[in-house]
């Protein structure tokens, strides 16, 4: 009976400890940059993307001509692939749900290095299968509003 119990206390110690190993694991994945820094074909970071009524805003000045910016806080990526042509997309990697890490001739994601299209979001290049869904972008003066 008491190499029962102690075998019985040893699986559930055991399966504890795999539950925790793999809490561990999606949230290193699931862990990108939240803090709002941005980085585009210029590598200056700091486009400040603000939560107004109807969408995100983000001044059309801080998304570089083929390149863009991420607003990691809105989990939002935008781009110009051309001379204000201007696209957003969700920065929440289609892989798993890592958020984008940088901007330049394309978007990329450095969990597991899946890089996707600035002009349509779609895959350049896996794991991801995905494309980054489209978001809505609507020009006001020098700012663009995404929703």
């Amino acid at each position: 009976m008491t190499h029962e119990i102690a075998e019985s206390t040893r699986r559930s110690m055991l399966a504890a400890s795999g539950a925790s190993a793999a809490a561990v694991a999606l949230t290193a994945c699931g862990s990108g940059a939240s803090d709002g820094t941005s980085s585009g074909s210029t590598g200056a970071p700091g486009a400040s993307g603000s939560a107004a009524a109807g969408g995100t805003r983000v001044a059309k000045a801080d998304v570089p001509v083929g390149g863009g910016t991420i607003l990691a806080d809105a989990k939002v990526v935008v781009t110009q692939p051309s001379a204000g042509d201007y696209k957003a997309f969700s920065a929440v990697c289609t892989h798993q749900g890592c958020i984008v890490s940088s901007v330049a001739s394309t978007i990329d994601c450095a969990c597991h290095n899946s890089v996707f299209s600035i002009s349509d979001g779609s895959v350049v290049s896996g794991p991801a299968t995905s494309a980054l869904p489209a978001k809505t972008v609507t020009t006001s003066g020098d700012n663009l509003t995404i929703s």
